[in-house]
């Protein structure tokens, strides 16, 4: 049986976290004389609730759990390092993940002293549950996977991620960030199945909401408890706060870009199969496409002469010869494929 208290580091267990007297106060009116504010421009005199209470509330209800099973970071890096922080000891535990995949993870294990061990994937892109269980020892603490994957852009089996859960005596993280452009299911879903599950997800994509950084943690109560009791007393701002409530109540709106986004992702893909210059497109379940070209640098830098920014990715392994090129607008993506075509003569 899984237990939390197990894998928290000790000086987390006595540490006695920052408090204010909004961590207790619960409401937006009052006569607030407690934390040194200056009484005047309101709003944005006040401090932001420490614990986004109403954009927990609304999330909640859309999302089917409960406000006590989200945690909201300075984007999901922070969610990231928080985890490390919380349950990785420095020089002695390890956190196991995949490779390729998103590099975040190595360097805020690298940051924090945590020795990361990656397990390649297999050939065709798909998880290779039997050697990340292999990898494990009683020392691994985190086993971080990315569903769909970045760069590879897609997605791992829900049934073989979460037998890598079972039995393991540390967290089993999911990044989710792109799991509104793919055809599988959240495993949000599974929290309560799984007490030593964490799903990591993004308002920067489906959302659009990339420059108000803003990112989610879900997981058990105890497990959200331990990262408020470490996280910064106002990790997000009250613009932030604001701006993610007013879009959380607009989620068609969202469920349209998404739409949009599917779209033009399959016009991307059935331009690429009509070019010399792409030699392979990947599956994709994300708003980005991975594909092989002869010359990935040459191809990449002509871009830029175009001022067009997409990503060379022929220097991670595995990916080698491979550009990563994001989903635009329908404009954005004609002029893409103009110049493609143009550096295929």
């Amino acid at each position: 049986m899984f237990n939390i208290n197990n894998i928290v580091r000790e000086n987390i267990k006595v540490l006695t976290p920052y408090s204010s007297a909004r961590d207790e106060f619960k409401g937006n009116e009052g006569v607030f004389l407690d934390a040194n504010e200056n009484p005047f421009n309101n709003p944005y005199n006040r401090y932001p609730d420490p614990l986004q209470r109403e954009v927990k509330e609304k999330l909640a209800s859309i999302k089917g759990v409960r406000p006590e099973q989200i945690f909201f970071g300075n984007g999901s890096d922070e969610a990231i390092d928080l985890l490390m922080r919380a349950f990785c000891e420095p020089h002695r535990d390890n956190i196991i993940s995949i490779h390729p995949s998103y590099g975040m993870y190595q360097v805020a294990a690298d940051i924090n002293a945590v020795e990361f061990v990656k397990v390649p994937l297999n050939e065709d892109f798909t998880l290779n549950a039997g050697a990340i269980r292999s990898a494990v020892n009683a020392n691994t603490k985190l086993i971080m996977l990315c569903s769909p994957n970045n760069p590879t852009a897609n997605s791992f089996s829900l049934n073989e991620m979460l037998t890598l859960a079972d039995g393991f005596d540390g967290l089993l993280v999911v990044d989710e960030a792109y799991i509104d452009f793919s055809a599988l299911p959240s495993l949000v879903s599974e929290l309560d199945n799984h007490p030593n599950l964490v799903i990591l997800q993004t308002f920067s994509k489906a959302w659009g909401l990339a420059g108000l950084r803003m990112g989610i943690a879900y997981a058990s109560e105890e497990i959200i408890s331990i990262l408020n009791k470490i996280k910064y007393p106002y990790n997000v701002n009250i613009m932030t706060q604001k701006l993610v409530l007013d879009a959380l109540e607009d989620v068609d709106e969202k469920e349209e870009w998404v739409k949009e986004i599917l779209g033009q992702r399959q016009f991307l893909i059935e331009a690429f199969q009509n070019m010399p210059l792409i030699q392979k497109i990947y599956p994709t379940d994300a708003n980005f496409i991975l594909v092989k070209v002869p010359d990935a640098k040459a191809a990449y830098d002509h871009l830029i002469e175009q001022k067009i920014i997409i990503r060379d990715r022929s220097k991670v392994a595995m990916c080698e010869g491979c550009l990563r090129i994001t989903v635009g607008t329908e404009t954005e993506n004609k002029a893409l494929i103009k110049a493609l075509k143009k550096f295929d003569k």
